[in-house]
């Protein structure tokens, strides 16, 4: 059978046997796929490093009946610091089973996984807050789905003026006369606006190149994790690992 090379990221890992493993990767071109790492658990495998979870790599690899099967790999990076802090590896692992959720086998994940990639590195090389990070991603996840939010007028009546409100029945910012009819609107300030319109438009690798404080900050993580929620259809909640 024909080796194909791919570079992935490890979302997923379970013991098969006595030494293998049975992964879960995610691809740019063939979405979620299952791989076999055969002897990937013995202490002097070449497999050892880049099968292991957050391992992001360049594996060589042959389609089975119903799998993958790994025959070699380099890895690229590793995010070692989400190994070594707890609360880093919470967040990440949230994020992990999000991503888990939104893809499926067979599909262009290019975008997902390049904000995926970029999400761990703020994590594991960054001290920015974790709430924050996680609603910027969840904000920009979406715009990738296809709930890019309404950010240049008023979704009511188009009035460009006076957006002081985020709607998220009607997917985006509502001025001040027509949010009074609408109970799911959310208040929001001149830096909550400018925030959530810089990650819709902002270049993949620039938009965490900002910060927010204070009331602003509760204003964003407010928002985005409503409209995730309520986009998705489910209530995504942080969990502690132990």
């Amino acid at each position: 059978m024909a080796n194909i090379k791919v570079n992935g990221i490890i979302i997923a890992e379970n013991n098969m046997g006595d030494y293998d493993k049975m992964l879960t990767m995610l691809t740019p071109n063939y979405g979620k796929i299952s791989c076999v790492a055969k002897g990937a658990r013995r202490p002097q495998s070449a497999l050892l490093a880049g099968t292991q979870l957050f391992c992001f790599g360049e594996y060589l690899m042959y389609k089975g009946t119903n799998t993958y099967h790994i025959n070699s790999c380099e890895t690229i990076e590793i995010f070692y610091n989400l190994r070594t802090d707890l609360d880093k590896l919470k967040y990440a692992i949230h994020i992990n089973k999000i991503i888990q959720d939104v893809t499926e086998e067979n599909e262009n994940c290019y975008r997902i996984l390049q904000l995926f990639l970029n999400t761990l590195y703020i994590l594991s090389e960054n001290e920015k807050n974790k709430d924050f990070v996680l609603s910027v991603f969840r904000l920009r996840l979406l715009c990738i789905l296809g709930f890019t939010p309404r950010i240049l007028k008023c979704t009511s009546c188009k009035d460009e003026n006076d957006l002081t409100k985020f709607s998220i029945r009607d997917n985006g910012f509502k001025c001040e006369v027509c949010s009074r009819q609408d109970k799911s609107a959310i208040d929001m300030s001149e830096s909550t606006k400018n925030a959530i319109k810089y990650v819709v438009s902002a270049p993949p690798k620039k938009i965490y190149s900002f910060n927010l404080k204070d009331e602003s900050l509760k204003e964003f993580n407010l928002i985005t994790k409503i409209y995730f929620n309520e986009k998705l259809e489910k209530d995504y909640k942080l969990e502690e690992l132990f």
